[in-house]
């Protein structure tokens, strides 16, 4: 059986010496971490690797068992992994007729709103080809379909990532042993980035920072190419989360290792996707004092052995007890 984090949080906060209100706020606390709700919208041009980036971050086969939604969001692709909505949105790239009918499925979806009046997606993932000169599409989609129509805080509810970076400049400079670019890959994909950041800016008066990577491949259940900048990814993910949402994510990453091993040297961003898990445990659980001092003295911290080393010497008490459960808890992966 899978294990659940927040049983794994529950327990220690049932199993440590504490006083029945302070039990009571932190099992208080915790409900309404469980309950918090993440609607992740995924969206770009036909081909750009939706899927595939769906299945890497979130465990395989998942894009391959979607729900078909009812009539009015007819093309929209919805994936539920416990509190974890994924909307995959249909590829723009495919004529006008079809991208208009689709533009239009989009922006209704953007002006969804949930049950307490509040839009109801939370996160536009928007991914680009990074094996492509013309981004035309996605410049579209991103720059008249989905800016105009995100409402307030649009920096922070939108991400541009470009895929298939192995494949860029015809895959001539990819490291495949190393599975890394090499320094002229790097350079092209940097320009790259670069562009598309400028262009969404001159277009919408929005500040973007669109990353690459490389989702991975798979042939016949067999990992042909493991993926590349999947932890940064996971990190922006989680930076455009709010901090009291970020938990649902933990519940469905994927838990292959591997999967999350090669990322860029300009960050260790392993620690940094343990430390905003640490971070969201540490406003959603502490009610101040000893516990909240305790856990908030664990944020920041630089990689996932001093998280570890920390959690197990110098902070002691309630605190340490709850985040070292959700240090065990990704053991193995980051």
């Amino acid at each position: 059986m899978a294990r659940n984090i927040f049983k794994e949080i529950e327990r220690r906060v049932m199993n440590e010496q504490m006083d029945e209100t302070t039990r009571q706020k932190l099992l208080g606390n915790l409900l309404r971490m469980k309950e918090q709700k993440i609607n992740l919208m995924i969206t770009g041009a036909t081909g750009v690797g939706k899927s595939s980036t769906i299945n890497a971050l979130f465990g395989e086969e998942v894009a391959k068992v979607g729900t078909s939604v009812n009539p009015e969001t007819m093309g929209i692709d919805k994936y539920e992994l416990d509190n974890l909505v994924i909307w995959d949105t249909p590829g723009l790239g495919d004529g006008r007729e079809a991208d208009n009918r689709h533009s239009k499925i989009i922006i209704d979806k953007l002006y969804e709103k949930d049950r307490n009046g509040n839009l109801l997606i939370d996160l536009v993932l928007v991914i680009l080809d990074g094996s492509s000169r013309d981004l035309g599409t996605s410049y579209e989609l991103i720059n008249s379909v989905i800016i105009p129509n995100l409402g307030e805080n649009k920096k922070n509810r939108i991400l541009v990532a470009i895929n298939q970076a192995d494949v860029a400049m015809k895959g001539k400079y990819w490291n495949a042993q190393e599975n890394q670019p090499e320094r002229k890959l790097q350079d092209f994909l940097e320009d790259k980035v670069a562009s598309v950041r400028r262009r969404i800016k001159e277009a919408t008066g929005i500040d973007v920072e669109p990353i690459y990577y490389s989702a991975g491949d798979k042939e016949e259940g067999y990992m042909q190419q493991k993926p590349y900048n999947l932890s940064k990814l996971l990190y922006y993910i989680l930076q455009h989360t709010p901090e009291e949402k970020r938990l649902v994510y933990a519940q469905n990453i994927n838990k292959e290792e591997a999967m999350w091993k090669d990322n860029d040297d300009l960050q260790d961003y392993r620690a940094g996707v343990l430390e905003k898990f640490v971070e969201s445990v540490t406003r959603g659980m502490a009610i101040g004092g000893t516990i909240g001092q305790a856990i908030g003295s664990l944020v920041g911290l630089g990689s996932v052995g001093r998280v570890i080393g920390t959690v197990g010497g110098a902070i002691v008490g309630v605190g340490a007890n709850i985040i070292s459960g959700v240090v065990d808890f990704f053991e193995g992966i980051f």
